[in-house]
């Protein structure tokens, strides 16, 4: 099994991977289908279903479709050529992807929220039609949204088809326990194990390129959210609460009165600054999906600014060795807070961030997948239930909450010896099983907890 590094980590827009980043995507493959067709068409036309249909309003699953079927990609998205496009789209009633003919669609009558019919593959599933002069369907695809900006066909999702396609890796672990047995055969840490995979598949200059542009942007995005504060779009009139927050933390600084907890804060505030941004549909890193974006990048920037003898020269393990657990969740569960709710998402992130903390403070493999065991664990049953369909409330202050649980998993962790009792695979395993008993009301519908017991005004 083979997860790139590049594919857990896009860059992209908020606010969400699965409902905004996902759809962008399949509009644009839905492009590249009729490119490849011998067709004539003359119109477009879409149904959302599912969780796109009930939060999409609010994660603007819409506004993403559109733009997807107008050309625009998420990791080039420009939000000024972008609101032009929508204006223009808006009053001609038609959209003009690169390759192919003026194409009629009118956004108000052929983009559909269907609440009353979901797709059998997934949560997020979503039907892309194009039309000819007359009117009449002749080419159709149904796309899953599977969490974290992946896209799959109606057929791909039925194959069973997995990230794992291209020249063979040296280590190809399927679960934890795999990597374990092959770090203790090699004598190899997860992350040199992950390295020598990717450059297998690829080339090393570009992957250290790479890896360096994911950390570049993961902490452009903390540094506008600790310097941007105002009301979070979507009517909820949340405020912006890191610039304030982190105002406050510097003030503090040097006082000899602060207690030891106020670390917390930290580690909050800078998740709290990527999921505000993240909020307001800046541009983000899915780690491993935009709801839960700001735990991972929280506690690399806490490694690097709060812990003696912290160097950059780490930065690559940590992403690496946080890559290489979060491909096993999304190969052997989830990671889709409308497949398996929010532990899914946080959880997921915690877990991530816990090992690559682990790995960096020189932690065994043993205590690595111990680690990433003990944050995934106190996830386990976390509900998805967005209030007004925002991803607002409760997911920034959750991101915050995960990064702090992530931290204490490291360090327990590396208190420890690597051997514990619960396996990490058996955790990700009930993950998945929690999530496949979970109430679909609790599963990115906001249809039930706390998106229901607040009011959306």
């Amino acid at each position: 099994m083979f997860l790139s590094v590049f594919d857990m980590f896009k860059v992209g827009i908020g606010p969400s991977s699965s409902h905004t980043m996902g759809p962008m995507v399949a509009a644009a493959r839905f492009l590249d289908l009729m490119r490849a067709s011998p067709f004539e068409f003359a119109g477009l036309r879409g149904s959302l279903h599912g969780s796109l249909a009930f939060t999409g309003v609010g994660h603007a699953t819409d506004r993403a479709t559109i733009l997807g079927l107008a050309g625009f990609v998420p990791d080039t998205y420009d939000n000024n050529k972008a609101e032009a496009a929508l204006a223009e789209i808006s009053e001609t009633h038609a959209v003009t992807p690169e390759g192919l003919p003026t194409l009629q669609f009118n956004p108000k009558t052929d983009l559909i929220f269907d609440y009353d019919n979901n797709l059998p593959g997934h949560a997020n599933g979503m039907i892309l039609m194009a039309t000819d002069a007359q009117g009449d369907v002749i080419l159709r695809q149904v796309y899953y949204s599977v969490g974290g900006g992946f896209v799959l066909t109606e057929e791909e999702l039925a194959e069973g088809k997995a990230t794992d396609e291209g020249d063979p890796v040296p280590f190809p672990f399927k679960s934890a326990a795999e990597m374990l047995e092959m770090a203790k055969t090699s004598g190899k840490s997860i992350a040199q194990m992950k390295r020598e995979n990717e450059i297998a598949r690829g080339c090393a200059d570009s992957f250290a390129k790479g890896t360096a542009r994911l950390w570049e942007v993961m902490n452009n995005c903390i540094e506008r959210g600790l310097n941007t504060d105002g009301i979070l779009p979507g009517g909820l009139n949340v405020r912006r609460r890191a610039k304030g927050i982190h105002d406050a933390l510097l003030a503090e600084r040097g006082m000899n009165l602060n207690a030891p907890h106020t670390i917390n804060d930290w580690m909050s505030v800078y998740a709290m600054a990527v999921n505000e941004e993240n909020a307001a549909g800046g541009q983000v890193v899915t780690a491993p999906t935009n709801g839960a974006a700001g735990t991972m990048p929280s506690v690399l920037r806490y490694y690097l600014d709060h812990v003696p003898g912290a160097s950059e020269s780490h930065i690559e393990d940590f992403l690496l060795t946080a890559a290489a657990i979060g491909g096993l969740v999304k190969y052997n569960a989830s990671i889709s807070g409308a497949e398996a709710g929010c532990q899914a998402e946080v959880g997921s992130a915690s877990a991530m961030a816990a090992a690559g903390l682990c790995a960096v403070m020189g932690g065994t493999p043993e205590q690595v997948e111990n680690a990433a065991e003990i944050a995934l664990e106190h996830h386990l049953g976390m509900t998805c239930d967005p209030v007004a369909g925002l991803v607002q409330v409760p997911c920034i202050e959750r991101n915050g909450l995960a990064a702090i649980k992530a931290v204490s998993a490291a360090s327990l962790a590396l208190r420890g010896d690597g051997e514990h009792f619960v396996p990490l695979d058996s955790v990700i395993e009930t993950m998945r099983q929690t999530g496949h008993d979970m109430h679909e009301k609790y599963k990115e519908t906001s249809l039930g907890g706390l998106a229901v017991n607040i009011p959306n005004c």
